[in-house]
């Protein structure tokens, strides 16, 4: 089969199984067109606000006050939600006369509060019913984007302060009534009015505009090419495609499940055709494209809360990530390799494969792009205007091939992604504010704080193994930005003020953790997507997942013990740490996987030994490194020795 032809039979995969595994489901392409003409126009309008606000221009003279941007912001998108997003199943393709009735009047009512917005501001200006109105309706909106799980969590959190004198201990808190709920919510600082708009309507605004225009000028088939070229004829080359692919795909689109539709539909055919079982391909594409999220330089929206959080830039947070991401892939790296070594699996054959110097030429645009916004984040201190300005390059070099201009049919189709990726974001983020409000005015993160730190004796282990336990029940129902909204103000004082130890890395833990639950049983919604596409069982997919990703485990542990590994305080540890960790890695992955590569086969009864030898080397202290290299050392020895009598497969 030619290459031309495979690609051709894999784009069609690709298609079909998007569509019958669609996550972030919206019904643009299916309504009147009329219809989705008023997305379109109501999406362009915000994000033409957002250029306007965000670069501070003029119009006669009056610039957008704060919370005029808002408010219009919010109405905005949150009528885009009640087009683009369906109540149920069966009304992906149709508009129901309640959803045009529901975007007509939050519309209408964020357009009111717009034009009292300096009295709203000055004045204290308020509209209880109004507000209780909108509160239903981004109640509405986390349902659509979050499911009924994280609508249950938004409930009970956003009005825990009606209940807040009645609950004891740690839950204690000031009392709030119905009403005085609504307007910290809706009206004040605290809520609507502060970080989580602030977050989509700001900070995340422009890195969505610029995924989305990158994703729809066929950069995600760039780097699908590019890491085919690259690695697709070695041997378990599907597998590390879809490794490197996700990861460049899931940083672009910050999003976990439309990582694993988007990429996963062509390389798990791929990878099942040259040998991989369905549930090893669904497994490992769940787990490239969990990675993804925390990947620099785009990562996923969580690290802006992040940045918004800890009141540090956001090249600070991409730059701290860049270790721990890299070391999470070549872990998942290191397994695919030693299964594709153990059952002697080869790569796709020569003529299946691009070219690297013709997928470079027709591609150096994206890269470019890249660079260019890693230079602006880094370099020029641009910060949030960094993705404006990359995103207007990649429109002016798409020009450079004929098969990528920007013509209006196109211009069209990549301002509609970028309406579609802004509205589930803010489908999801914006009711979060009614949260965040609830733990200010109720005043209980401070006793949350201390009731940590009692439960855990003052023991900074027993704090930590709490806090991850509660990252994981929070991440279970796919909330892992409201689990780091909600610790980053409880349990991070408490691990930070107990250990001594770093801003930075404590927050990241937290994000990492938050994130488990992906991968990890009974839910591991990613891994029971991958093994749906796959065909696979899902808790079969979802343990083989574990397995794979298991670095993700114990890196945040690493990191905040050692902050040199997110690049924090003196660097000088990383002379030792950042060796004996990879190599403490390789040991666990061949543990886990029963190969190691230029040894050969681990025996059944030395792979545990072998894992917790690399355990112990890739302990970030001098002490327990020396100890890990020991056992490390023995332990290949062994097998070695076992391996000389008796041949491996050639590794």
């Amino acid at each position: 089969m030619s290459g031309d032809n495979t690609t051709a039979s894999n784009q069609m995969d690709a298609t079909q199984i998007a569509k019958k595994f669609e996550v972030e489901v919206t019904r643009l392409g299916k309504i009147p067109v009329w219809q989705s003409s008023i997305f379109f126009i109501l999406s362009f309008l915000g994000v033409l606000l957002g250029v306007f606000y965000i670069f501070g221009f003029t119009f006669r003279g009056q610039v957008l006050i704060q919370v005029q941007y808002y408010w219009l912001f919010i109405g905005l998108f949150s009528a885009c939600v009640f087009i683009a997003m369906p109540a149920r199943k069966k009304d992906r393709a149709k508009l129901p006369w309640y959803d045009m009735i529901i975007a007509a009047g939050i519309l209408g009512i964020c357009l009111y509060f717009t034009y009292n917005a300096t009295d709203m501001q000055t004045a204290g200006w308020k509209n209880i019913p109004l507000a209780v109105v909108t509160w239903l309706v981004m109640m509405e909106s986390g349902r659509r984007g979050g499911g009924l799980p994280y609508l249950i969590v938004l409930v009970l959190l956003g009005l825990y302060p009606l209940l807040a004198d009645k609950l004891p201990g740690a839950m204690y808190g000031i009392p709030y009534d119905f009403k005085s709920i609504m307007d910290a919510g809706v009206f004040r600082d605290e809520g609507m009015m502060g970080i989580t708009t602030k977050i989509v309507a700001e900070i995340i605004l422009g890195f969505l505009v610029f995924a989305g225009v990158l994703l729809a000028s066929g950069a995600g088939d760039f780097f699908i090419k590019l890491a085919n070229a690259l690695l697709g004829g070695v041997r378990g080359g599907p597998a590390k495609v879809s490794v490197i692919g996700s990861a460049f795909f899931g940083s672009l689109s910050g999003s976990v499940f439309s990582n694993v539709v988007g990429t996963g539909a062509i390389t798990i055919p791929t990878m099942k055709r040259v040998g991989y079982p369905a549930h090893y391909a669904g497994a490992i594409e769940a787990c490239a494209s969990t990675g993804g999220v925390i990947m620099p330089p785009v990562m996923g929206a969580i690290a802006f809360v992040m940045a918004v959080t800890i009141s540090v830039d956001y090249s600070l947070i991409m730059v701290a990530a860049i270790i721990p991401s890299v070391l999470y892939y070549f872990g998942l790296i290191m397994q695919v390799d030693a299964y594709a070594a153990k059952v002697g699996m080869k790569g796709l054959p020569k003529d299946e494969l691009p070219r690297a110097r013709d997928v470079l030429k027709e591609g150096w645009p994206y890269l470019t792009v890249l660079i260019f916004l890693v230079w602006g984040l880094l370099v020029m201190r641009w910060e949030y205007l960094a993705p404006w300005y990359a995103s207007v390059l990649m429109i002016v070099l798409s020009f450079w091939r004929r098969e990528t201009w920007m013509t209006p049919k196109r211009l069209y189709a990549t301002f509609r992604q970028v309406g579609e990726l802004i509205t589930q974001t803010s489908a999801v983020i914006l009711p979060i504010a009614f949260v965040v409000s609830a733990l200010i005015i109720t005043g209980v993160t401070g006793s949350l704080t201390s009731s940590l730190v009692k439960m855990g004796g003052g023991n900074i282990y027993l704090v930590l193994l709490l806090g991850i336990f509660a990252c994981y029940i929070m991440g279970m129902a796919g909330l892992s930005i409201v689990a780091y909204i909600f610790l980053s103000v409880t349990l991070a004082p408490a691990i930070i003020k107990l250990g001594g130890l770093n801003v930075l890395a404590v927050h990241l833990l937290i994000v990492y953790y938050a994130m488990l639950s992906g991968i990890t049983p009974p839910v591991a919604a990613a891994a029971f997507l991958g093994g749906a596409i796959a065909g696979a069982p899902p808790m079969k997919t979802s343990f083989k997942a574990m397995q794979l990703g298991i670095v993700i485990y114990f890196i945040p542990l690493f990191f905040v013990f050692q902050p040199a590994m997110v690049l924090q305080g003196d660097l000088t540890p990383l002379l030792y740490v950042l060796p004996t960790c990879i190599l403490g890695i390789a040991l666990i992955a061949a543990g886990a996987e029963g190969y190691l590569i230029f040894v050969g086969r681990v025996p059944a009864w030395a792979r545990v030994p072998m894992v917790i030898a690399g355990f112990l080397l890739s302990l970030p202290t001098l002490l327990w490194s020396v100890i890990g290299l020991t056992a490390a050392a023995l332990m290949v020895l062994i097998v070695w020795m076992i391996n000389k009598k008796q041949p491996a497969v050639a590794g």
